[in-house]
């Protein structure tokens, strides 16, 4: 009985749901609840982020992989605060030339804690205003053309 306990509990942790997204030219493996250091976004303390890049979408029991990207799936962030990375040190010689050069370096890094990953469909709306923008602007083309 125990032995059937524990492959329950794994496969209840299998059933987790995660998304692996693209920010700031990495990739990340995200999870609901958790907090994150990727580059210095331009935004603000309890700012909102949505990252549509998800290359690969798990749920209790499907797996979504994308083509590049999974379609109409989005995964909210909210940034807790900005800071800055441990110090590393760069340093460079040329050998026989006499010549050396030591420098420092800290990334500047913000803090994201992970809201929610959904997927489904809010898309609509925005690809009806493309629409009506091609749409006005076919009259025009052909009004300059007569």
């Amino acid at each position: 009985m125990t032995n059937s306990k524990k492959s329950s509990n794994n496969s209840s942790k299998s059933n987790e749901l995660y998304a692996i997204a693209e920010t700031s030219g990495q990739q990340f493996w995200f999870e609901v609840d958790r907090y994150y250091d990727i580059d210095r976004l331009n935004a603000k303390e309890k700012d909102k982020i949505t990252l549509e890049k998800v290359l690969l979408l798990k749920d209790k029991d499907s797996i979504s992989v994308g083509k590049p990207y999974v379609k109409d799936a989005k995964i909210e962030l909210e940034v807790v605060s900005h800071k800055r990375d441990k110090k590393i040190l760069v340093y460079k010689m040329r050998p026989k030339k006499k010549t050396r050069r030591k420098m420092g370096h800290r990334q500047e890094l913000t803090r994201v804690m992970v809201k929610s990953i959904t997927i489904g469909k809010s898309a609509p709306k925005s690809s009806s205003k493309k629409e009506t923008v091609k749409k006005e602007t076919k009259p025009k083309s052909e009004k300059s053309t007569n």
